[in-house]
């Protein structure tokens, strides 16, 4: 066998994630971004009942039996916000914009805090500082002058308080819009749309005590050691109890190998680990449908043959839809399963012979499964699977989707949607006395269309890198600059501050880790987690600058510029943020004694009828679906096309990159490589380490990324990986979940050629 080259910056990791290597990361950033002496006692309060709630990732706190609750990455989300790094007026005034423009996102992040309100100065190509009220009043003045409310388009991102978010919502259908494009459009809204067809709610219903009592836990389109690492506590709990994990994934992830948790005393003082995959199945690009079906159908061939492997009972009261489901299974040949799955009809077999086996079985999911053009049907096969055996409403059992951002799923419960119910609209009319806008607004990719053809004006940012993280940069960057106005309310700078409109505003916000104090005294705030569990956070911190506010209030400085003739009391909110929760209460049912549950440790869980068998679907039962065939739509069956997979690195947090290392994949101190199967590279001339341009050819779109390296990784045949955001140009911004809007992040038909010379 010839020796694989040596390739800049690419070399094996032969380390368990976790362990060791995360805690030196957690101390390389410590020691990068904040004073020494102050960092261990602010990292001790992460997560902690009396401290604040980590930015970083939505899982839950183990009822805080550890000293210590954070992780490596979620240690880079506390330093890389705490900062000592500042972005003072003075920055600005030494920097044009267009040469801002050309550094990286890494670059432009790790300048650190924003310090003071600016605004864009065209004619010097410069940021200036402006006051906060005049700032205000500019923003209200030019919202005001819109022919329409719809002109507008208010981002949020998942990291907003359930406050802020909630009071954003308020303020902007008091304008009169639903125009609400947030970041679960382009990650989890193929759940938000399919589990509600499927079990009433658009939400996981399981708890971290049901991982306590799984049997067998599926694993499917996830990277948790990177995206959500705190959940590879949980997993490493399981697996050494000997509870069967079944992984499916296109790319051989490492923490889902092997992890070595730092808090236990003997692995890390033996340089031990432990395996957590059972088995691991490198499903192709695109195929979860097709693993799916086939291990459903596979469930079916048991049951016929044993008579002992599905809930009949369970199925019979609680579910429609059977039948059909079982007649398109039937249907369903094993050579188009195995060919678009990538997997074979044996270990398929495997799959349900195991999961026939258990009792209790919880299916996690991740962005793996939600961001193809099938994501929601996708979504609704994960809940077929779980409903043949009655795996909801019993411990050990159930769908965990694994949220990204801390409050991601929080938001959306507080009002933050284009499609709001309208039962909550018309609490919103009863407490507060104005009629709100009734038709649907814009998710994410619409805002960008509305801006890319002419008809959106302006846009408010409550957080976020709005066009970075949505695909199709050459056209939604120039679409940016088109508008009349942009606001941006941040922390960090961020490339779409750049993207600067006729006017352009940034509002520099507290952080989740600094003290908030108001009116009435310091405050606190609240966030939903994964399982929805909601708990209060409370910031430590001695703010950035004095010249911070809270979102909160930010949004209320806005609302109180902007209309004319508000029916609400904005400054009496800020003051005392147990008005708003009182609010909050008195319009989105699950929210009783708000104020007075969030002041015990741990706080409260939402209501989820799925945990008690109780169906919220227009029959009053869970519903099977039918997911014709077992192929995505676009994606030609052609040899010569690949489908690329775009991917976070593990020094990366949606488009925040804390560091240029990917460490458990092997790659270090770049970004700009192609994963690829060593027989896809071998079929088309190419070794490790040669240059490639990738062509998408989706959606009638042709673009290009030219001379990236393309290294051989344990990845599935067929299927290739390249870094978000830089591929995203790849990804045309049409190229979707029908259903729900999700871009195809997942999923992208590309053909890979030699670079040009």
């Amino acid at each position: 066998m010839n020796k694989r080259r040596e390739v800049p910056g690419i070399r094996p990791y032969d380390g368990p994630a976790g362990g060791w290597g995360a805690l030196k990361a957690t101390a390389q950033a410590v020691r990068q971004q904040m004073e020494i002496i102050e960092a261990p006692i602010l990292l001790m309060r992460t997560n902690q009942p009396t401290g604040f709630d980590c930015p970083g990732c939505a899982w839950p706190d183990k009822e805080h039996k550890s000293s210590f609750q954070f992780c490596e990455n979620g240690a880079k989300a506390v330093t890389w916000e705490a900062t000592s790094k500042r972005v003072t007026p003075d920055f600005f005034e030494a920097r044009t914009v267009s040469s801002l423009l050309e550094l990286s996102d890494y670059e432009l992040e790790n300048f650190g805090r924003l310090t003071h309100p600016m605004v864009y100065d065209a004619v010097a190509d410069k940021f200036r500082p402006v006051e906060w009220e005049a700032a205000f009043s500019r923003i209200g003045e030019v919202l005001r002058g819109l022919a329409s409310p719809n002109q507008a388009e208010f981002y949020t991102s998942g990291r907003a308080s359930n406050e802020a978010a909630y009071l954003y919502q308020l303020f902007v259908r008091e304008f009169g819009t639903n125009n609400f494009p947030d970041c679960s459009n382009m990650c989890h809204e193929a759940t938000s749309v399919g589990l509600p067809q499927s079990i009433g709610i658009g939400k996981g219903t399981v708890s971290l005590a049901d991982f306590d009592q799984a049997e067998l836990i599926i694993s499917i389109g996830h990277n948790p050691g990177t995206n959500h690492p705190r959940m590879m506590g949980t997993l490493h709990e399981a697996a050494r109890r000997k509870v069967p994990i079944i992984v499916f994934n296109p790319l051989r992830e490492r923490a889902l190998e092997r992890f070595a948790d730092p808090q236990n005393l003997v692995e890390m003082a033996t340089y031990g680990s432990t395996d957590i995959a059972s088995t691991y199945h490198l499903v192709r690009a695109g195929g979860d449908a097709a693993a799916l079906k086939g291990i459903m159908k596979a469930l079916l061939v048991l049951e016929a043959r044993r008579g002992d492997v599905l809930d009949h009972a369970f199925i019979a009261e609680h579910t429609c839809g059977f039948d059909t489901m079982a007649a398109d299974l039937d249907a369903t040949s094993w050579t188009d399963i195995e060919k678009e799955s990538g997997l074979t009809r044996g270990e398929l077999e495997e799959v349900a012979a195991a999961y026939a086996r258990s009792n209790a079985t919880i299916v996690c999911y991740g962005m793996g499964v939600t961001q193809h053009n099938t994501g929601t049907a996708n979504v609704r096969l994960i809940a077929d699977l779980l409903l043949l055996r009655g795996n909801f409403g019993k411990p050990g059992a159930g769908i965990c989707p694994l949220r990204g951002h801390s409050n991601v799923q929080g938001n959306r419960t507080v009002g933050i949607t284009e499609k709001p119910s309208q039962d909550f609209l018309a609490r919103i009319e009863q407490v507060f006395g104005f009629m709100p806008p009734t038709a649907a607004g814009h998710d994410s990719v619409q805002a960008m269309q509305a801006m890319i053809d002419g008809s959106a004006k302006a846009l408010i940012c409550l957080g976020g890198n709005f066009a970075v993280a949505l695909p199709d940069p050459q056209v939604c960057y120039p679409a940016m600059k088109a508008l009349d106005l942009s606001v941006h309310m941040a922390t960090k700078l961020n490339r779409s501050h750049l993207l600067v409109a006729r006017e352009t505003y940034l509002l520099p916000v507290l952080g989740r880790t600094e003290i908030d104090i108001q009116k009435s005294g310091p405050q606190s705030i609240t966030v939903e987690d994964s399982m929805s569990m909601v708990h209060a956070s409370a910031g430590r911190l001695r703010p950035a600058s004095a010249q911070l506010r809270s979102e909160p209030a930010i949004v209320a400085g806005l609302a109180m510029a902007t209309l004319s003739d508000t029916h609400v009391d904005w400054l009496s909110l800020v003051d005392d943020y147990d008005r708003i929760r009182e609010l909050i209460e008195r319009t989105v049912p699950g929210f009783n004694h708000y104020n007075t549950r969030i002041r015990t440790p741990g706080g409260f869980r939402m209501p989820l009828p799925p945990t008690e068998r109780k169906w919220t679907t227009p029959t009053g039962k869970a519903m099977f679906s039918v997911f014709p065939g077992v192929r995505q739509t676009y994606l030609p069956w052609d040899p010569d096309v690949l489908r690329l997979v775009t991917i976070r690195s593990h020094d990366q947090y949606n488009t925040t990159i804390y560091g240029m290392d990917d460490r458990y994949r092997g790659v270090f101190g770049r970004r700009d490589v192609l994963f690829m199967h060593a027989d896809d590279l071998a079929a088309r001339g190419l070794e490790h380490g040669d240059k490639v341009d990738i062509e998408t050819i989706s959606a009638g779109r042709s673009a290009r990324m030219e001379g990236i390296t393309a290294i051989e990784y344990d990845i599935a045949r067929g299927s290739v990986a390249a870094y978000y955001p830089e591929a995203n140009l790849l990804v045309p911004l049409d190229y979707i979940d029908k259903e729900s809007g999700t871009p195809s992040y997942k999923s992208i038909p590309v053909r890979i050629r030699a670079a040009a010379q």
